[in-house]
């Protein structure tokens, strides 16, 4: 009776492991499809922002040009170019 019973207690045992086994397995295939699902998303994110970067990049440079900065100094500066008898030359 002694050796049957260590056979059912084995058998449980087994039994039990086989079942945890089985949880750990799904539980993993689930967690690994969650991390997939978000490191697709953030992928996009990354997509949409060098989009964004690449666009804001085009206006800075649109908003920079020479001809835009001095317009923007004669217009709300008032700044002009200086006349010739306003200029000193230094030489070393």
């Amino acid at each position: 009776m002694n050796t049957q019973l260590r056979q059912v207690s084995w058998i449980s045992i087994l039994a039990l492991a086989v079942v945890v086994t089985a949880i750990a397995c799904v539980y993993a295939r689930h967690e690994s499809r969650r991390q997939f699902t978000h490191l697709q998303s953030l992928l996009t994110d990354r997509d949409n922002l060098e989009v964004e970067w690449g666009k804001l990049k085009i206006e800075q440079s649109t908003w920079s040009t020479h001809g835009r900065v001095e317009q923007l100094a004669r217009e709300k500066m008032q700044m002009l170019n200086p006349v010739q008898k306003d200029v000193t030359v230094v030489q070393e």
